[in-house]
Order: C-alpha cells, then structure tokens, then sequence
C-alpha cells in the first residue's frame, strides 16, 4: 500500500475515532468536504458555515485537530493486523450500510461474515440457566453445521454458549464486542476469542482498537448484531433486558425474531414469553428452525439420528450435556439429575464407543 494511500487512511481513521460526534454526522461531514483529510484542515471559517454541526461538536472537532497522536495510533493498528473498513467501501458489510445509524467505520480481526450467506444471532442472559445455556449450544450447532453463520457478542451465559455450539459444529461464528477488537472481554473468553479466529471467524467492533469495555458501550453494540443478521434468536431474558433491545432492534431493522419458550415462573423466561406472546417465532427444535429457514442440516441430523439409534436413553441425555469445552461431572449431574455413579457408568461408555473423551481429570468433551 502506498505512502499516500496510507495517510488517506491514516486520516479517516481519525475521523472514525473522533468521540462526541454522531456517526451521521461524521458521514455529512466527510460528503460535505470530500475526504477525512480535508476534515481535519477544515479552516475556522469554513466550519462556521457548516449549519448541521453544533457549537459545541464544532469545539470537539477544533480540539481534535490539533491531535497528531492518531498516525501513531494508525501505525500500532495495522502491526496488529487489525483491519478497518469505512461505510463507502466495498468492503463494509452490505447488511450494515442499510443501518440509518451505521458505524462510520467497522473494525476487525479475521473475517467478516459473507454477505451471500444466512446468518443467525443468538443472544441471551449473562447469568443463564442450565436450560438456557443448552439450547444455545443445540441451535447453534444445528444452525452452523447447515452453513449458516453465528452472530453474537461472546458475552458470558448465552452468548459463549451459541459461539461455542458453532464451533462445536465446524462452523463460522462472529463476535461482536462493546470494546476495541484488540480487547478480550470478559477475560475469561480469551480461549473462546482464539477459537473464534482460528476457525475462520472474525471478531468486530465500532469502537476504535484500545476502546475499553464500558457499560453503555454495550446496548450500542446492539444494532450491529440485529443489523448483521438475517434474524434473531432470543434463548433467554429478563422482560427489561439488554436481549429485549436487540429484538426490537431486530424487527425495526425488518429481521426475523424467534424466542425460547421457558417456565413461566422462571423470570429469565418472562422476556422470551412475553416475545411469544407479541407474534416471535416460537423454538421448538433445531430441525423445526432449519424448515422455517428453508434449510437442511444433511450432515447435523444424519449425525444426530445415527448416534441416538445407537444410544441408550440415559447415554443420550448424557452425550447432549457434553459439549465442545470441558465439562466436569459435577455440572453434568446437575444437568441430567443422574447420581454420580450413573454419570460415572455413562461416561465410561460413551468413552468406549468413541463419543466422548476425558481431556483432565474428571472433565470430557465431544470426541
């Protein structure tokens, strides 16, 4: 990439990263000069006639101006191989641009999700249930291994659960962050956000590198996830919930939403029903959401068919609550309501017919 070229990006990058003024606004006003470099020496004079900035957002972009340490920061972005496109570009996911509200900018690692595929969110509470944290898996895995691809925000709960049944499956999955890509929240999800891009993922954000994980970041990251996706589906969520914003989001945007009916004394359940209740698509099964998509998992219920033939009932419950990442016996008691001697008895065999494997003590994953 040449020198020029270079600088032009360099300067639009300062643009994209320049706080207190809207992304619509910063669209005007790049349309309104031509280019992020003719911004940046916009003169004081000139800047008085523009009518759709106010007082104080023309301040903020005087104050900006007289910032050099964004080449710096340019030049530490591209030595981490971070990728950045801007809202004109080819590039720029096409599902995005229809965003009134669309990011001036798209920051990432790895990929962006094709825009000729399907791609599903799956969004749900943080401090999910058992129940909860299943279903994410089994959807996702269903989902991916039809070749649609996983959009979610690798939040805790609900959010690891769908990226990891994508994974589970050989699949694309995307995370969309409410902090800088080159920040791992939570930390504990740094094995997840390597997964993620070793398997051809991608992890992305609107917010600039080195943007911390602040709590209002976060219903803002929203609308990338609805607007990335083809529908949305709810596992589980309080009726007031970050999860709820996205579905509504979902439906402005003209997306499918879909919801995981659950207890009706559960209160992470209330929001899913509540969804229901307003006309969501109801989740039955994996196999009924892929119909409802036009779409066959050949290979997923093939799988699932030939492993439950030859699978005892209690086996069945078993090999279901494993999953991709280690799982000790404790949590699989808790899920299934076996004894520990009858865990014990299942793993052993699903370990013999090759199902299952003990990767440390006391803990298994699919094999």
């Amino acid at each position: 990439m040449n020198q020029e070229l270079e600088e032009y990006r360099a300067y639009e990058y300062w643009l994209a990263s320049m706080q207190g003024i809207s992304d619509l606004k910063k669209r005007k006003l790049r349309e309104y000069m031509k280019c992020a470099k003719d911004v940046y020496y916009i003169e004081e004079t000139q800047l008085k006639k523009v009518d759709f900035l106010s007082e104080e957002e023309k301040t903020i972009l005087q104050k900006a101006q007289k910032s050099k340490s964004f080449e710096e920061e340019w030049e530490r972005i591209k030595e981490q191989k971070i990728w950045m496109y801007l809202y004109f570009e080819n590039e720029y996911p096409e599902k995005l641009k229809m965003l009134t509200d669309c990011p001036y900018a798209i920051y990432g690692k790895g990929k962006l999700p094709k825009s000729e595929g399907v791609s599903i969110a799956i969004v749900g509470a943080r401090k999910c249930t058992r129940y909860g944290e299943l279903y994410a898996g089994r959807f996702a895995e269903s989902l991916a291994g039809a070749g649609v691809q996983i959009i979610s925000g690798m939040a805790r709960g609900i959010d690891g659960a769908g990226h990891r049944g994508a994974l589970m499956a050989k699949g694309k999955t995307f995370a969309v962050l409410g902090c800088g890509v080159d920040v791992c929240y939570p930390k504990e999800h740094k094995g997840l956000y390597m997964d993620i891009l070793e398997h051809e993922g991608g992890i992305l954000s609107e917010f600039p590198p080195g943007t911390q994980p602040l709590s209002f970041h976060f219903p803002r990251r929203n609308r990338i996830i609805s607007g990335l996706s083809d529908g949305v589906l709810v596992i589980e969520a309080k009726e007031k919930s970050g999860s709820l914003i996205t579905a509504d989001l979902a439906l402005e945007q003209g997306r499918d939403v879909w919801a995981l009916p659950g207890p009706l004394n559960s209160e992470l359940s209330r929001g899913c029903n509540w969804l229901i209740r307003q006309g969501a698509g109801i989740l039955i099964s994996p196999e009924i959401l892929l119909e409802d998509l036009s779409l066959t998992n050949v290979n997923f219920l093939e799988k699932n068919r030939e492993t439950k033939k030859m699978l005892e009932r209690d086996e069945d419950m078993v090999y279901s609550s494993v999953g991709l990442y280690p799982k000790s016996i404790e949590s699989l008691m808790d899920e299934t309501s076996l004894s520990a001697s009858e865990i014990i008895r299942l793993l052993v065999a699903l370990e013999i017919k090759g199902y299952i494997k003990e990767i440390s003590k006391n803990y298994y994953i699919r094999s």
